[in-house]
């Protein structure tokens, strides 16, 4: 296999978010941010921090400086001001207390804030007198519309995802494991990506709706509704597609099958910036739910991007609406006992101007 070149976030791409961000922080009366979720650190200063056992954080004043803490002797970040060190481990033994081994060089640079900003994992130990802003919610929309080097790194792991599609149509077969399943499609897209995941998923289960594999050996006739999530950098996609287990393909199931295909393609010419999430759910949902007695039962998809599902939510619990560079994942689904399972099919968009760019070109056959 050949092998592959990752795309790294770009210090003009990330010099303009910090400067998103900073506006944001003006506007909030926020003296700082401090991130220690390692895939907003890389939204945030083009470090990637591969070593999962260990922290790393970053800290963004107001006044448009970036100060990186790592371990790392060398880090690559293209957009940091200043990089502090410190030490995770005695003789490659991890210490007890990783957090404060991390913030202990951050402690002097938090003296006289008044107002800091978190990612959701406030320390409020580390520093008295300092009030904590969990800023998670305005996060998810400060990040929302996605940078070119973001889409990018997005299409990156859909072409992953394609790999691990054309593996398991060459190896789904009456008899497997969904645990052999899952390894061979992981390991499929480590080598596919080049490195190690940050984020791997989700359904892998044979004859129902979805779920983690278990140790259960795929039957004839069944449906496989595989829901694909391959994470690379922190940035992921999110991909179904339906296969037949020995092609044994049942007229019903065929039938499923092209409902929810053109309820793919009615999404295709729907969506347009503005138009609200909330009400294309209704209009699928009418389409799906209750067709031949089954079911459509979950949303219908959702931004991606460093998180798995992220804003605008096409679901009826919030009412989003489409805006221009929104990457989204839309999955309409039928299922019901008599389909051995179910269809669901999924596709990544970028939203446009004029409409959507389709991300993901996998074949949608059963």
């Amino acid at each position: 296999m050949k092998e592959a070149s990752t795309p790294k976030l770009s210090q003009q791409g990330c010099r303009q978010r910090q400067a998103r961000l900073q506006t944001y922080l003006h506007e909030q009366n926020l003296d700082a941010v401090l991130f220690t979720n390692r895939h907003y650190v890389y939204w945030l200063t083009g470090y990637w921090h591969e070593q999962i056992l260990t922290p790393t954080a970053a800290l963004f004043s107001a006044d448009g400086t970036t100060l990186l803490v790592t371990h790392y002797p060398e880090p690559d970040a293209p957009a940091v001001d200043e990089i502090l060190s410190f030490e995770p481990q005695k003789l490659c033994t991890l210490v007890e207390n990783l957090d404060e081994a991390l913030c202990k060089p951050l402690t002097p640079r938090l003296k006289g804030l008044k107002r800091l900003g978190t990612d959701g994992t406030a320390r409020p130990w580390i520093t008295h007198n300092v009030e904590w802003v969990d800023i998670s919610t305005d996060f998810q929309y400060l990040r929302r519309s996605k940078d070119e080097d973001e889409v990018n790194a997005i299409r990156f792991t859909i072409q992953g995802a394609d790999a691990v599609y054309n593996k398991a149509r060459e190896i789904l077969r009456p008899g497997i494991s969904e645990i052999e399943l899952y390894a061979q499609l992981q390991a499929t897209a480590i080598e596919a990506c080049g490195e190690l995941l940050s984020g791997w998923g989700n359904d892998f289960q044979s004859g129902t709706p979805g779920g983690l594999a278990r140790q259960r050996n795929a039957q004839a006739g069944e449906l496989v509704p595989f829901d694909i999530g391959v994470g690379v950098r922190g940035y992921r996609s999110d991909l179904c597609r339906t296969f037949s287990v020995a092609d044994q393909v049942s007229d019903l199931q065929l039938k499923a099958h092209a409902r929810v295909v053109n309820m793919l393609e009615q999404i295709e010419t729907t969506i347009r910036p503005g138009e609200s999430c909330r009400a294309l759910f209704e209009a699928i949902e009418s389409q799906l739910d209750g067709w031949n007695g089954d079911q459509f039962k979950h949303h219908l998809g959702h931004g991606i991007g460093l998180d798995p599902h992220e804003v605008p939510r096409i679901n009826p619990c919030y009412n989003d609406h489409f805006q221009v560079g929104d990457v989204i994942a839309v999955e309409p689904g039928i299922y019901g006992d008599d389909l051995n399972a179910g269809i669901r099919l999924e596709q990544n968009y970028l939203v446009t101007d004029s409409g959507v760019e389709r991300l993901s070109n996998f074949p949608l056959d059963l």
